[in-house]
C-alpha cells in the first residue's frame, strides 16, 4: 500500500534542535509544509553528506514555508553527541528526531527489520499532515536536496492551483497542464 495521500500516523518522540531537546508528534507536521528525511545512522558516511546538503537548502525551504526534520533510529542524545563532535553535523539547525523505538520508521514504512535501521526515505507532507511525495533510496545512494526543493515547489503549486498539474522537469514559473479530454493523446 502506498503512503501517498495518507495522514501521518500518531507518534511521540524527542528531537535535538538548536542546542535543545524538543518534543515531536504527528502534530509537528501540521499547519505548514514539512520534509521528513530518514537516514540509517549517526556517525556514518553518506548520511552526513546528505544532512549537510539538506542544511544548505534549509533557508530556501523555510522561505517556502517548509519545516525540516531528519530521523534515524538513534536517540536524540546520540544526535546531540554527533552534532557536538562533527563539524559537518554541527552546522545543522533543523530538528533531528531520535527514533529508538522504531515507531516512526515503521509508521513511514522505512524500517529495515533485519538491521534495525531506517532506509533513506524522504517524505513531503502538506499542511494537513498528509503525505504528498515519497522517495526511498538504497543505502549507498545519497539524495540531492536541490531536487527536493523543486518537488516541494511543484507540490505547493498543485495544491494552490486545483485542476493543474506539473509535468516532468517542471520549474517554478514554467508551463503546467490542465488535464482534460482535449489533451488525451496529444502530449
Amino acid at each position: 500500500m502506498s503512503l501517498i495521500g495518507t495522514e501521518v500516523k500518531p507518534f511521540s518522540g524527542k528531537a535535538f534542535k538548536n542546542g535543545e531537546f524538543i518534543d515531536v508528534t504527528e502534530d509537528s507536521f501540521k499547519g505548514h509544509w514539512s520534509v521528513l528525511c530518514f537516514y540509517p545512522a549517526d556517525f556514518t558516511f553518506v548520511c552526513p553528506t546528505e544532512l549537510e546538503d539538506l542544511q544548505n537548502e534549509y533557508e530556501t525551504l523555510q522561505n517556502l514555508g517548509v519545516e525540516v526534520f531528519s530521523a534515524s533510529t538513534d536517540t536524540h542524545f546520540t544526535h546531540k553527541g554527533w552534532h557536538d563532535s562533527s563539524e559537518t553535523i554541527g552546522k545543522i539547525t533543523y530538528g533531528m528526531i531520535g527514533d529508538p523505538s522504531q515507531t516512526l520508521s515503521r509508521n513511514f514504512e522505512v524500517l529495515n527489520e533485519e538491521s534495525g535501521l531506517a532506509d533513506r526515505g524522504t517524505f513531503i507532507i502538506d499542511p494537513d499532515g498528509v503525505i504528498q511525495a515519497v522517495e526511498v533510496n538504497a543505502g549507498g545512494i545519497g539524495r540531492d536536496a536541490s531536487i527536493l526543493v523543486n518537488k516541494i515547489k511543484a507540490a505547493q503549486y498543485v495544491r494552490n492551483n486545483p485542476g493543474e498539474v506539473c509535468p516532468a522537469k517542471w520549474q517554478e514559473g514554467g508551463e503546467t497542464l490542465k488535464p482534460s479530454l482535449d489533451l488525451v493523446g496529444k502530449i
